[in-house]
């Protein structure tokens, strides 16, 4: 799989790290209790079809992106700045 870094162009996606899903995950609170954590940390969707995902280029600028992406072909349609996302999303991070 090759993954489009706005900023070095297309890359191997050996040279990316991926963190999941790029959505907005409720933090529990500090005291919630052992099960909303565990819930929190190791509990995720694991949609086919169209996600966004979070990835960081580790090996070239390390810029933080969000790569749109059919989890069943493959297929990458679109790849942003993450901070530019948080902006159009009303966030800035």
């Amino acid at each position: 799989m090759r993954i489009t870094c706005p900023n070095c162009g297309e890359r191997d996606r050996r040279e990316f790290y991926y963190r999941g899903a790029a959505v907005d995950l409720e933090r529990p609170e500090p005291d919630a209790g052992t099960e909303a954590w565990d819930d929190f940390v190791y509990l995720r969707d694991n949609p086919a079809g169209e996600t966004q995902e979070l990835w960081q280029h580790e090996a070239g600028c390390g810029s933080w992106l969000v790569v749109t992406r059919n989890t069943v072909t493959h297929e990458i349609t679109q790849v942003e700045l993450a901070r530019d996302v948080a902006r159009a999303r009303g966030r800035s991070r």
